[in-house]
């Protein structure tokens, strides 16, 4: 599954995929209890083939993972958020 494939790239404070020879990336800065994602990126010829859908589900992963929450900083995270309720609990 790609979700288990995300990485979370600490130097550039981003959550990555690998998708061919691109990089799908969702930023984010910490709070001393959650991670706030600003912003989703997935290049542009790769968009609509839900490639920014498994990029947030596996930095929400990562996330539960760490025992922290997140704030969605992007349309994008509150968006996946409203439709994957499941996730409700990480929601700071």
């Amino acid at each position: 599954m790609a979700a288990a494939s995300v990485r979370d790239n600490k130097d550039r404070s981003r959550f990555e995929l690998d998708v061919g020879s691109d990089i799908a990336f969702a930023n984010y800065r910490l709070t001393p209890t959650a991670v706030v994602i600003t912003h989703t990126e997935t290049p542009r010829a790769l968009r609509g083939r839900g490639i920014a859908s498994e990029l947030v589900k596996g930095a929400l992963d990562l996330i539960r993972r760490d025992g922290r929450k997140v704030i969605a900083g992007c349309g994008f995270v509150v968006d996946y958020l409203d439709r994957h309720p499941e996730d409700a609990d990480l929601v700071a």
